[in-house]
């Protein structure tokens, strides 16, 4: 019997994930409420979409359908619980776990309410730690580390289509003008609808 399905490796979202890992260990308090990129988020509402979304596409790469899956993520704003600090970190480490699994790329999934072909569910789950792994370096003053194989995945995901971005990433904006040869992660959070260049004011 042919068994190479079951131990082709799965999705690797360690680099993003221990980003974000690294990133909310220096958020202070105090910067909370400052603004970030995504105009309706402040830094809280960040922190609490990225909770949630780490829920939610751990439950899709099991297949788990209920709230976490199937509500969508402009449903309401996110709330930030009190121990977001150690949440979070074992969460994302439940998240690389499920998508390391073989299983999780075959088949359909559902997340945010949009039921998708898993491997793209994968993109996305990695997009959404990498942009907003962005968001919250930017928002709070920290550097912004991505590994080659997140930017190229996201790169693929966000680019513009045939389907006028009516796919998953079609929450983010159109894309911002950036120049030919702007470094790939300049390009890639370009794609996702931010200026590369935002600070905090803008």
């Amino acid at each position: 019997m042919d068994t190479s399905d079951r131990t082709a490796p799965g999705l690797d979202l360690e680099p993003a994930a221990r980003q974000i890992r690294e990133l909310i260990g220096a958020v202070d308090d105090r910067q909370l409420t400052a603004p970030t990129p995504c105009p309706d988020y402040s830094v809280r509402e960040l922190l609490g979409h990225l909770l949630g979304l780490t829920v939610a596409f751990r439950d899709a790469a099991h297949k788990k359908y209920g709230p976490t899956t199937g509500t969508p993520p402009t449903a309401a704003l996110p709330v930030l619980p009190a121990d977001w600090r150690t949440a979070l970190p074992p969460l994302l480490d439940e998240l690389v776990a499920a998508w390391r699994s073989p299983d999780a790329l075959e088949g359909m999934t559902r997340a945010g309410g949009v039921d998708l072909p898993d491997q793209v569910a994968g993109m996305v789950a990695r997009n959404e730690l990498l942009v907003h792994g962005w968001d919250l370096a930017r928002s709070t003053g920290q550097e912004f580390r991505a590994d080659e194989a997140s930017l190229r995945s996201s790169e693929v995901l966000l680019a513009p289509g045939d389907d006028d971005r009516s796919g998953p990433d079609a929450i983010f904006g159109p894309p911002v003008p950036v120049p030919a040869d702007a470094p790939l992660a300049d390009r890639v959070i370009a794609l996702s609808g931010r200026r590369p260049d935002w600070r905090p004011g803008d």
